[in-house]
């Protein structure tokens, strides 16, 4: 049989509304396992934000973080390919983020650097408190996200966030036309701001092409627009019932919302 791949996105698909994986869920992907497929999770978030799913997986293959901008290696603890935003950018980005009063949590390295705590922050750091404290993402509060900028070795991403939408896709555009950077949104108040090029869909081939497989034996399930890459680049891009419409459009195939056991269903019925 020829080896195939899961690819999963975490917040909105596989996760629960409280950061939870079902047990359904869990069972339907370790029986994918023994089968002959390759699981591989493919995230906006930070490889520090996703200890607790991934071992609860079990998985062996490396993790896609920041929406494609990096590749990481949790068996070795190290990044294996990574096409990080130029610091001159970063920068840039920070002065304009101060200018409009938006938000930003700058991803780097092997932390999340930010000056205030709100929005994104303020939630993540809520969700960590209940995990095992070896299990909890990195924060460092900073006094200057421009100088940290110039001493990190890498910025990965910025998450912006603000409770004015509009505002916020405001930037976005703008922030994309100034800087030539990619914007997509991963949560309905936050977008995430890389280095142009880098997208979920993009990382994914990469890996897949360097495992000998082809994206058509690929199986992608997601619920976002920093999603949307990697659904179509699939041979099956599966959106989750709570996804917005205009990502449904561009799926094969819309399941259950991310509190039913649709995942599970998909794989019993589909794939085994």
């Amino acid at each position: 049989m020829t080896s195939r791949v899961i690819a999963l996105d975490l917040d909105g698909t596989l996760l629960t509304p409280t950061k939870t994986i079902l047990p359904e869920s869990l069972e339907a992907l370790a029986r994918a396992r023994q089968a002959g497929y390759k699981i591989l999770i493919v995230t906006g978030r930070h490889h520090v934000a996703i200890h607790p799913f991934y071992q609860a997986l079990a998985l062996d293959t490396p993790a896609i973080c920041c929406n494609g901008t990096y590749l990481y290696d949790y068996q070795a603890k190290k990044v294996i390919e990574a096409d990080p935003m130029p610091v001159e950018k970063a920068r840039s980005l920070v002065g304009l983020l101060a200018e409009h009063n938006i938000h930003g949590l700058m991803y780097v390295d092997d932390t999340m650097m930010y000056e205030q705590a709100t929005g994104h922050v303020t939630r993540t750091l809520n969700w960590a408190q209940q995990l095992p404290e070896a299990q909890r993402p990195s924060f460092t509060q900073v006094a200057s996200l421009t100088q940290a900028a110039q001493e990190v070795k890498s910025v990965w991403k910025f998450a912006l966030t603000d409770q004015d939408t509009q505002k916020l896709n405001n930037f976005a555009n703008h922030a994309t036309k100034t800087l030539d950077l990619e914007c997509e949104w991963s949560w309905h108040d936050q977008v995430d701001i890389a280095r142009k090029g880098n997208s979920k869909g993009y990382r994914l081939a990469r890996w897949v092409e360097s495992q000998g497989l082809l994206m058509q034996d690929v199986i992608a399930f997601g619920d976002n627009f920093n999603d949307i890459s990697m659904l179509e680049a699939a041979g099956t891009g599966v959106a989750m019932g709570n996804a917005d419409d205009a990502v449904k459009a561009r799926a094969n195939v819309v399941i259950g919302d991310n509190t039913t056991h649709s995942i599970a269903e998909f794989i019993y019925t589909r794939l085994l």
